[in-house]
């Protein structure tokens, strides 16, 4: 995550925002939120008068649509409400309370232990699974334990990052949770298990509950992708949706930087959030290199092959790129939203760390697209000190101003990609355009090469190509037809990107919706 220094640019963006003596009128989450319906936000705290985590929806929100005022790059359709105007929901609602043949929590057979791994939103949904493995086999969640080994090596606790106690008191109906493993057990042996990768309820019934026979303990080694995401009881899958959209919230002071940030882009009118996940690590894993210098590829060459984890060490850059497994360059996120129809003008956060050369690759965008804003020229260093030095905190802080923002646009379908598209699919279907990279890096290639000029008519083809791309209701998708074993699992998408028809349901025949 980057820190860095205040620049002239800084000091000018900051001197733009509102006053923080003069009271905002404007409500959080969005201009003009109502406490109308059943959606919930991604912040809250344990107070039920003023809990963000609460069930709110917003109203239909048209930003100022203004020219692009002699920029050097022409916009088409700037003024063109499409863009903004949210997609259409077909009235879907949260549906996430149990069958009436859920119960409360049955008599625990003893602790489950989870260490986590990835970033922050591979642990989300990692935390999340471990809360539905735990009702599966009846036992007592100890609160997990946040990875503090992975690349961005974060020494952040659980309860630096979410609210412990809400998530305690949210679940309580569901699974016993607790912050420690009791003293008394401190000594006694463990069955530390790898669980299986999406395993559906016969293994955690069968093979792990088995382990209760010998065990009080049970250490889950990993969280990622340890259960299935199709093929399990409804009471599950809602649970799975309760854990991670009511019960998992940031900490309190996440949570109000967060709100902070929000209302200070609000400031600039309606914005994007783009995920330019154009960042060291994700080059590296994925091994794409186009548009950088030869020093700057043997760089992620050498970071890929010092990794144990990263298992693919010998990768066709060019063949990644064609088959849209990289992630966009600022530069092709740049013409994508022109082609789109995005005005020079609009304001856009970047959700992002470091990008990976900095200036001499963010300037592609920036020549284009001026109102650049990140957590850096929104809030002072002072502000942000917190949080410093602490990567899952700040990943927090991109998440938060992702699902609040008008738009979202992440440049490569990781893991804060899947998890922001989910968590805006469940509080209404909030504009998320999914770039085809595979349609795209050949319209570039064409652009870059001369043989195709940017205008209406590559603005018509690219407009065209992402009518069904934008966060509309529709099914999860299944697996690609033809797969098996694992691959099969591997090609589903995955629960947590797309909660619907386990989690959301049509108003008009939704009997079963999330009333407190």
């Amino acid at each position: 995550m980057d820190g860095g220094g205040v620049d002239e640019e800084d000091t000018i963006m900051r001197h733009m925002l509102p006053n923080p003596e003069v009271p905002n009128v404007i409500d959080f989450l969005g201009l003009g939120w109502q406490l109308t319906a059943l959606v919930f936000s991604p912040f809250g705290n344990n107070n039920n008068n003023n809990n963000l985590c609460s069930k709110l929806k917003s109203e239909t929100r048209y930003g100022a649509m203004s020219k692009n005022r002699g920029g050097q790059f022409p916009v088409w359709r700037a003024n063109c409400p499409r863009l903004w105007k949210p997609v259409p929901n077909r009235d879907y609602m949260p549906c996430t309370q149990p069958t009436p043949n859920y119960t409360a929590p049955p008599e625990s057979r003893g602790y489950l232990l989870a260490h986590t791994n990835g970033g922050l939103n591979q642990m989300r949904a990692g935390i999340c699974d471990m809360v539905a493995i735990a009702r599966i086999i009846n036992a007592t969640l100890v609160v997990p334990e946040l990875d503090k080994k992975s690349y961005w090596q974060d020494s952040s606790n659980f309860s630096d990052v979410f609210n412990e106690d809400h998530f305690i008191n949210a679940l309580a109906n569901d699974v016993k949770v607790i912050k420690k493993l009791p003293v008394e057990m401190d000594g006694d042996a463990k069955a530390d298990k790898y669980f299986k990768s999406w395993s559906g309820m016969d293994y955690y019934q069968g093979e792990i509950a088995s382990l209760w026979a010998d065990y009080k303990v049970i250490l889950a080694a990993k969280t990622d992708s340890r259960l299935a995401n199709n093929n399990l009881p409804a009471d599950i899958q809602k649970l799975r949706c309760r854990a991670c959209y009511e019960a998992l919230c940031f900490a309190p002071p996440i949570e109000a930087m967060g709100k902070l940030l929000v209302d200070r882009m609000r400031s600039y009118g309606t914005y994007i959030a783009l995920h330019l996940r154009y960042e060291k690590d994700i080059l590296a894993f994925t091994g794409c290199t186009h548009g950088l210098s030869p020093a700057e590829a043997d760089e992620l060459k050498k970071i890929r092959d010092a990794n144990d984890e990263w298992k693919v060490k010998d990768i066709d850059p060019r063949e990644q790129r064609s088959k849209g497994f990289c992630p966009l360059t600022p530069k092709e996120a740049a013409i994508f939203l022109s082609a789109l129809g995005y005005p020079s003008n609009t304001p856009i956060y970047i959700a992002a760390g470091e990008i990976y050369g900095g200036d001499s690759y963010m300037d592609d965008l920036r020549s284009r697209y001026p109102m650049l804003m990140s957590k850096e020229k929104l809030a002072s260093i002072e502000e942000l000190e917190t949080f410093a030095n602490h990567s899952t905190q700040l990943a927090a802080l991109d998440y938060i101003l992702s699902v609040e923002s008008d738009v979202f646009m992440p440049t490569y379908s990781g893991n804060m990609a899947r998890a922001v598209e989910g968590h805006r699919r469940f509080l209404g279907h909030r504009r998320t355009i999914s770039p085809d990279k595979k349609a795209l890096v050949r319209l570039f290639d064409k652009i870059e090469e001369g043989t195709k000029k940017e205008g209406k008519l590559l603005s018509d083809k690219v407009i065209e190509r992402h009518k069904k791309r934008q966060g509309s209701p529709r099914k999860r998708k299944g697996p690609i037809p033809g797969t098996k074993g694992m691959d099969r699992f591997r090609s589903e998408e995955a629960f947590y990107v797309n909660p619907l028809p386990d989690c959301l349901c049509a108003q008009s025949r939704n009997l079963n919706t999330s009333v407190s």
